[in-house]
């Protein structure tokens, strides 16, 4: 399961930073200690995430109290965004940033940020997505799905066939747009969780891509 599909930690594109300092600050404003010792698969999954990204994303590090609900939320997270799709990496990201916005959620917004600034070369465009993506020149394509995922985001039960059949126009499959609706799903659900729980965002996101 953790081989090659890791949660935040599956971009190469993310190089990071050797001149950003660690920190040790608790992953949530809620007291639920990591499970100790941690399984070996789990161990062996975090340290590929510092291998690769200089940081164990706080998100995992708050679900490591209980193993199970991490490898649930990790196993989501990874077939949703970088499982096979007709999204690519950078829409999927997009979208995360879009629906993390409308919601407010300060971890998502923050480390989703920072994937959409290392994913397109583009920090106008990072800020952009987390502060107002229509501030910015889209592809058409781009810009129906992430209506589309700001309306499911807002009122989702007024949701009409006109919606779908304008993702169909932009060129989306059917099965695009169960993966738009299914993304921005999933981050309604994670970003109330985030900001109940007081997710705080590693503080090198910050510095990222930049």
């Amino acid at each position: 399961m953790w081989e090659n599909t890791i949660t935040g930690c599956g971009n190469d594109n993310f190089e990071p930073r050797q001149d950003v300092t660690r920190t040790s600050e608790q992953p949530m404003a809620l007291d639920l200690p990591a499970t100790d010792p941690l399984p070996e698969e789990t161990r062996a999954y975090f340290e590929l995430c510092q291998e690769k990204l200089g940081l164990v994303p706080n998100v995992l590090k708050a679900y490591a109290f209980d193993i199970a609900k991490l490898n649930a939320f990790s196993a989501m997270y990874n077939d949703l965004m970088l499982g096979e799709s007709g999204l690519s990496r950078l829409e999927r990201e997009m979208i995360a940033v879009v629906v993390s916005s409308i919601n407010r959620c300060w971890y998502c917004q923050v480390a989703h940020g920072a994937a959409v600034r290392a994913l397109s070369g583009d920090p106008v465009l990072g800020e952009a997505m987390v502060m107002n993506w229509r501030a910015v020149a889209l592809e058409p394509r781009q810009r129906a799905m992430l209506e589309f995922a700001e309306k499911i985001t807002i009122s989702s039960a007024k949701t009409e066939e006109a919606d779908r059949q304008a993702l169909r126009d932009a060129g989306f499959s059917d099965r695009d747009i169960f993966d738009i609706a299914a993304i921005a799903g999933f981050f309604n659900m994670t970003n109330r969780v985030a900001s109940a729980v007081g997710m705080r965002p590693n503080d090198e996101y910050h510095a990222q891509a930049r």
